[in-house]
């Protein structure tokens, strides 16, 4: 079997063997092949796409490069969350431990950020002490004892993705709905859990700008998790603002604690999180309609249970849970600076991907994977789309590092304004099984 046959198929828009495909991950994977062919081979599969056993081949690839997580110790059905992510996106640290609170166990491994999008390890990584990268026994431990685990992906959980998402990030290879279900359901299957439920965004700060292409993208993953007998269920969410008041990773930390208190309740980023908890659970036999598990949301948040749940996580892990209740105890900027509307109007749109930049800059996400954050810095979004501003108003307050100058006018043109009010779209756009 050769690579160039292979590449030469896909270029002509034939279809691959699950031979074919297993022969280039595993060669991919090994370093056997130049990396030159592999990326010939990604572009192709760009251009003319790949059929769903296709995708389901690779998918199963992936996934046996490297280990399979056995879960089956720890009692009941698993359930984890996936979302495609976005500026702001911080529903895990919510959802997770409102679902472990109502007695689902949920297992999930997490990625970092790179560009303009954050990720859960770096938020997590602000707890002080906290350890986001656990061995396989620590990872069961945190699970059977706080019904929830959260880690950094090991090296050995589907180890052909790193090489070949490595190859997809230099050879504008990333946005390929085959290529992007296979990298995200490899992974997944290989954590072990017995269902997943799927945010995927859809906007201008998402990957997937229409909904067609979210629900392409959507029922693509659907159908190969389906197919290898994980339970799912995908909703498709808008992207085209910043998610929730905070960006960066210890002010995202102060946001969900705060809503995990029972705070800003009736605020997107919390309607979601409790409707994607609500679906887990559902899903993980604690409640027989949508309507009963988000009544058990409620009651964990109003109980405390699911803040006490986050602290447990904490602790166990080696984080310091103080410092959930003393914000103080996060990593602090140098410097807060206030950047106040030059107009009186109505918010009519927020570039999230320019701000997801702009916090970038500051320090708050990787240019580079090599990149070391500060973990302190980020920006506070004090308007919000549909909201009436005066003149003078905060509408953004930059936590930055002392001495920093961050280019105010940059802000400022993040902003379109409209002088009558709006009406804002729904933030659940469809839901998918």
């Amino acid at each position: 079997m050769r690579m160039y046959d292979l590449i030469y198929t896909k270029k002509l828009g034939g279809a691959l063997s699950p031979e074919e495909v297993a022969f280039w991950v595993q060669g991919a994977a090994a370093g056997t092949l130049p990396d030159e062919q592999s990326a010939a081979l990604l572009m192709a599969i760009c251009w003319r796409g790949m059929t769903t056993e296709e995708t389901l081949a690779l998918t199963l690839a992936m996934r046996d490069s490297g280990k399979r997580l056995d879960l089956s110790s720890v009692p009941g059905l698993k359930v984890d969350k996936h979302s495609t992510g976005g500026v702001g996106d911080k529903t895990t640290l919510i959802l997770g431990p409102i679902v472990a609170a109502c007695g689902v166990a949920c297992p999930m491994f997490s990625g970092r950020g790179l560009g303009h999008t954050g990720g859960t390890v770096d938020k997590f990584a602000a707890i002080p002490g906290l350890k986001v990268e656990l061995s396989e026994a620590e990872f069961l431990r945190s699970l059977a004892e706080t019904k929830f685990a959260n880690s950094a992906q090991t090296d050995d959980i589907a180890p052909a993705d790193k090489k070949l998402y490595a190859l997809r990030d230099v050879t504008a290879t990333v946005e390929s709905i085959p290529l992007i279900t296979a990298s995200i359901m490899s992974k997944k299957l290989a954590g072990g859990a017995d269902a997943l439920v799927l945010d995927v965004k859809c906007g201008p700060t998402a990957f997937m700008k229409t909904l067609e292409d979210a629900t392409a993208l959507a029922q693509s993953m659907v159908a190969v998790g389906q197919a290898h007998g994980m339970q799912m269920r995908a909703l498709i969410t808008r992207m085209d603002a910043p998610l929730g008041w905070a960006i960066g990773n210890a002010l995202e930390v102060m946001e969900c604690v705060e809503i995990l208190r029972g705070e800003h309740g009736d605020t997107e980023l919390a309607q979601m999180s409790f409707r994607l908890a609500a679906e887990m659970l559902v899903m993980g036999g604690a409640a027989t309609t949508l309507e009963g598990a988000q009544a058990r949301v409620q009651v964990s948040i109003k109980d405390g249970s699911a803040l006490a749940t986050l602290r447990r996580f904490v602790a166990l892990n080696g984080g310091d849970a103080a410092s959930l209740d003393d914000f103080s105890r996060l990593p602090q900027a140098g410097q807060i600076i206030a950047v106040r509307a030059d107009r009186a109007g109505f918010v009519a749109a927020i570039d999230g991907r320019a701000l997801g930049i702009l916090a970038m800059d500051l320090g708050a996400g990787r240019r580079d994977r090599n990149d070391i954050l500060d973990l302190g810095v980020g920006i506070r979004v004090r308007a919000q789309v549909g909201q009436q501003v005066a003149a003078g108003d905060i509408i953004y307050e930059i936590h930055a590092k002392a001495g920093a100058t961050p280019p105010l006018a940059a802000y400022q043109a993040t902003l379109t304004w409209s002088d009558a009010a709006l009406t804002q779209a729904p933030w659940l756009l469809a839901t998918l099984t």
